[in-house]
């Protein structure tokens, strides 16, 4: 919620921008942080959900590890003291200088996703004379009831190694010197809000595990990934996602094996509900079914609605008015770029401050400079004079 001050505050800054809670976010990392620590349970923040600097600054002094998806990701987490040791490295596509920089790093562990993967690190680790930490990413074949454009754990998917290829894997294991298989990994989508899904990746995984162990293999670490949604519809409702069941869920379903420690990926449900777009109203143009409201953000400031139809919570922060049924629109030249239609607001007028909500994950980090525009800046609810 916006109290009259920060509307102020906002109000007073060109438009569009990304606005960030930072109380609540303080207050998300600390419910994550009591949660997990009632199991001993490792959490790594997914960079590529926000990679912005102070947010980053934030959440390294709660503990939490981080999840690099690209050299430079490892290279923004070590410049704000995420240490080495708990830095997971992932990706269905890493280069051979994303490579050399983890390796040259010592992060903890390369979570591998094909068998030209492991090839290629265990050849590079061992020019430099050095030996890679490696968990398999294994996909389990288990349906995360999302959008099929952010499920990565059905056998259709380009994500993880297949059951069938456990055997030449072993294999290759044991013929690599410069590896070391420490764990196994798990990531089977996003924006998951049915529990019910993370009980049947345990059950998975329990399978999976027996399998290696009737192969005499016990691995340290298991890594369950991220996936965990959060409440677009209902924001306020809900700004801290159910941490409390979610892990305990894991207790209750995952086997784990003696001595093996569990690690989770984050992103969106640690930052999702801090970040909000701001945006002011340029026209409200006459339409056929409803009027358009049309902003001075667009796709380039949040593509996820363009992308894959992903509904965020709009807010007029201006009008009181009674409500009117308008398209809501950014100045992009794609007929794409829009945020919601016969979207409910006050009546709306030019200049209407406008708040998209929950944009605080694949917001600001999806920007782009299409039709040569700016990148938006960000401001901080820390910088607010109360």
């Amino acid at each position: 919620m916006i109290n009259s001050t920060t509307y102020n505050y906002l109000n007073s800054q060109e438009t569009p921008f990304y606005y960030y809670d930072l109380e609540l976010l303080n207050s998300t990392l600390k419910s994550i942080k009591e949660e997990a620590a009632q199991y001993n349970y490792h959490v790594h923040y997914a960079i590529k959900a926000n990679a912005n600097p102070r947010i980053l600054s934030l959440i390294q002094t709660f503990g939490l590890g981080a999840d690099c998806v690209s050299g430079n990701e490892i290279k923004r987490a070590l410049e704000n003291d995420f240490p080495a040791n708990k830095i997971v490295y992932a990706g269905v596509g890493k280069s051979d200088k994303e490579i050399e920089i983890a390796l040259d790093a010592h992060i903890f562990c390369f979570n591998c996703e094909s068998i030209p993967e492991i090839e290629v690190i265990d050849e590079i680790a061992k020019s430099k004379n050095k030996i890679a930490n490696i968990a398999l990413r294994i996909n389990p074949n288990v349906n995360a009831n999302t959008h099929h454009y952010i499920t990565t754990g059905i056998a259709e998917n380009k994500f993880g190694i297949n059951p069938w290829e456990f055997e030449e894997i072993l294999q290759l294991l044991e013929n690599s010197e410069n590896i070391n298989l420490i764990g196994l990994h798990f990531h089977i989508g996003s924006q998951i809000v049915d529990l019910s899904v993370f009980k049947s990746l345990c059950l998975r995984i329990n399978e999976i595990q027996d399998w290696f162990l009737d192969h005499q293999i016990i691995v340290d670490h298991i890594n369950v990934g991220g996936g965990f949604g959060i409440n677009y519809h209902k924001p306020d409702e809900e700004p801290i996602p159910d941490f409390k069941n979610y892990f305990a869920l894991f207790n209750e379903f995952l086997s784990l094996k003696a001595n093996q420690e569990l690690h989770f990926e984050l992103g969106r449900s640690i930052v999702g509900q801090c970040g909000s777009l701001i945006s002011r109203v340029l026209y409200v143009k006459n339409g056929i079914n409803t009027n358009f409201t049309i902003l001075d953000a667009g796709m380039t400031e949040l593509l996820r609605p363009a992308l894959y139809q992903a509904y965020h919570k709009i807010e007029n922060l201006s009008s009181k008015d009674l409500p009117e049924n308008y398209d809501v629109v950014g100045p992009i030249c794609e007929s794409s770029d829009c945020f919601g239609k016969a979207v409910s607001l006050p009546k709306t007028k030019r200049n209407d401050l406008i708040a998209i909500r929950s944009t605080g994950a694949y917001g600001e980090v999806m920007a782009s400079n299409y039709n040569l525009r700016l990148i938006a800046k960000s401001f901080f609810s820390y910088d607010i004079k109360k």
